[in-house]
């Protein structure tokens, strides 16, 4: 019975001595633990208003020129001198390559004499009907008919026209001012009137062509502006105006659209650049992209209210680098969270960041 008190009391004692201490500690650690909880998540936050919105377009397209042309010949014959060389800026009307006109010129002599003895042959047939060339506007049209046949005029008068189209041709000018381009034939080789000599390009007045989905067509028109960047020269840019716009969709549902640039020498022919159609939109509801956080794969938004974060669902429309049209789940005058909104929860306390 002695031995039964005496373990009492030292369960006693021990009791005594230790569980304050570690009540304590425990109450503590809860009270921390809910302080943490409780404290409000700093964050930032801005009020909606309907503000313009610069909507952007982003599309891939080829730097061409407005004017271009491949130059030949119309006739084969030895190529005697070329008066310039690729990378050649040319004025409209000067002379680019030279062909051996002997020949051509021979032949035009040749068909200038038939075209001569045509005429006679004409002459004479008119007499026999009792009329003169002199008289042609007089000579009834199936008399004329027939003597026209009969002399070989017409032919001849072609084949003249023909000879002297191709000496006088003998000698390719530019049909406008331009760069040279392509020209790879040399000196006293045959030139062929199937194959072109040369590329003219007019670098002055550059376009870039490029195509854009069928839902995207209601979003530009004729007059918007374009920013294009040169994938080979990133840092440099250029801004054109759309002045075309296929009324056709392709079999892949893109429409062709077409811009015009103004003159630079950074701009060639064929090159592949990156295009930037932005449009000005009034009225709009817009929120920073940071505003706009998923849960459970739908768009959310917080709005501050009472020092509370709010859960609002909503649908966007457009969108550009910076921000989203909001078309529904928001109103002017809201207050939205912009950063520090990763891991908020509805209703959850939060503090404005000045």
């Amino acid at each position: 019975m002695r031995k039964l008190f005496f373990i009492i009391s030292v369960s006693a004692l021990f009791v005594a001595c230790t569980s304050p201490k570690g009540d304590e500690k425990e109450a503590e650690n809860q009270l921390k633990a809910k302080t943490e909880t409780d404290a409000p998540t700093p964050v930032k936050a801005l009020k909606l208003a309907l503000s313009d919105f610069q909507h952007d377009l982003v599309a891939n397209g080829t730097i061409v020129s407005q004017h271009k042309a491949e130059l030949r010949f119309e006739s084969s014959a030895p190529l005697v001198r070329l008066y310039v060389k690729n990378g050649d800026r040319v004025s409209k009307g000067q002379k680019i390559a030279e062909l051996d006109r002997f020949k051509l010129r021979s032949a035009m002599l040749q068909a200038s004499d038939n075209l001569e003895r045509a005429r006679l042959e004409l002459q004479d047939v008119l007499i026999g009907q009792g009329y003169t060339l002199r008289d042609s506007l007089k000579v009834p049209a199936d008399v004329m008919k027939i003597a026209r046949i009969r002399s070989n005029y017409d032919q001849s008068l072609n084949s003249y026209q023909m000879a002297a189209y191709n000496y006088h041709n003998a000698v390719l000018v530019a049909p406008f001012a331009g760069t040279i381009a392509n020209l790879f034939t040399k000196e006293h080789n045959s030139s062929s009137g199937s194959e072109a000599l040369c590329t003219l390009i007019d670098s002055q007045h550059p376009e870039v062509e490029f195509k854009i989905l069928e839902s995207e067509v209601a979003l530009v028109k004729k007059g918007d502006k374009v920013k294009v960047s040169p994938y080979a020269i990133s840092s440099y840019t250029s801004t054109g105006t759309i002045t075309e716009i296929n009324p056709l969709i392709d079999k892949n549902g893109m429409v062709y659209i077409k811009a015009l640039l103004p003159a630079s020498e950074k701009l060639m022919d064929g090159m592949n650049v990156k295009i930037l159609i932005q449009r000005r939109m009034s009225s709009q509801l817009v929120i920073p992209k940071e505003a706009l956080v998923l849960r459970t794969n739908k768009k959310v938004v917080f709005t501050l209210r009472n020092g509370q974060a709010n859960w609002n669902y909503v649908s966007t429309g457009l969108e550009n680098s910076t921000g989203y049209v909001v078309t529904e789940g928001l109103q002017a005058g809201d207050s939205v969270i912009y950063e520090g909104n990763i891991n908020l929860a509805h209703e959850s306390p939060v503090v404005v960041l000045k």
